[in-house]
């Protein structure tokens, strides 16, 4: 099986910056003999303040997703944080994601299932591994195509994650698809007066040790110039930077 790569900015911010991306992404896929999937999001809906930067929405959201997609045929993965977005963002993306924080919220779960899409499951900061069995249930019985996991740390005390990476084969155990998410991963969760704020030096550190863990796809965050970004801006990595690091895990 080939391993999954998930690339692109933390949040639509403009049109210029899904097309810069997204031409960089085509470019590796043809360099490496990959099919990296295009992430953004339409609605940042679980900002830690109520004054952060957003999103588009969903149907301006969906509509640049879609261009994405007719533009470079990529493929796409995008969250949602409420039951009825599922049905309009399956007819768009190939992967629906649910957020960490939400991936116990039955009807969301179900509803992204029902799309017939796969379903991508981020393991909640306060579960663990293991635990991601019953999520697994809900969306495989409510008729999702595929289900992944993804692992991106847990709660370590206030302000900080830790990547326990025994999860990883953990949740091997339950999905055939795991997914590292090294940029989330390196956060440090409302520790930055009034934002989240962390550390992308690790980054490629986080993408290594979950490579020996036995991870089958990586999810990075990514961005021409991320101290500028309007979402997880210190946590991003330069886009210049995914190339060589794509190269080292294969």
């Amino acid at each position: 099986m080939k391993p999954i790569f998930i690339a692109g900015p933390c949040v639509i911010e403009s049109q210029e910056l899904l097309d810069t991306v997204a031409a960089e992404l085509v470019r590796l896929n043809k360099k490496y003999g990959i099919d990296i999937i295009f992430k953004s999001s339409f609605d940042k809906a679980n900002r830690t303040s109520i004054h952060s930067f957003r999103g588009p929405g969903l149907d301006r959201g969906l509509q640049m997703l879609a261009d994405v997609k007719s533009k470079y045929g990529l493929r796409l993965l995008t969250d949602i944080h409420e039951s009825w977005q599922a049905a309009p963002v399956g007819e768009v993306v190939d992967v629906i994601q649910i957020p960490a924080f939400l991936c116990r919220q039955t009807d969301l779960v179900v509803a992204a299932a029902k799309t017939g899409k796969t379903v991508n499951i981020k393991k909640a900061q306060f579960l663990s591994g293991s635990d991601m069995r019953y999520p697994v249930e809900k969306a495989r019985e409510s008729g999702a195509a595929d289900v992944w996991l993804t692992e991106r740390g847990n709660s370590f005390g206030y302000n900080n994650l830790v990547v326990d990476f025994r999860n990883i084969p953990d949740m091997l155990g339950i999905v055939p698809t795991v997914i590292m998410d090294c940029t989330h991963s390196v956060q440090r969760p409302s520790a930055g007066n009034g934002k989240t704020v962390g550390d992308r030096k690790y980054v490629p550190m986080m993408a290594k040790a979950a490579k020996a863990f036995g991870a089958t796809g990586w999810f990075f965050e990514v961005h021409p110039d991320p101290d500028r970004g309007l979402s997880d801006a210190a946590n991003m990595l330069e886009l210049s930077k995914l190339d060589a690091l794509i190269g080292e895990l294969l």
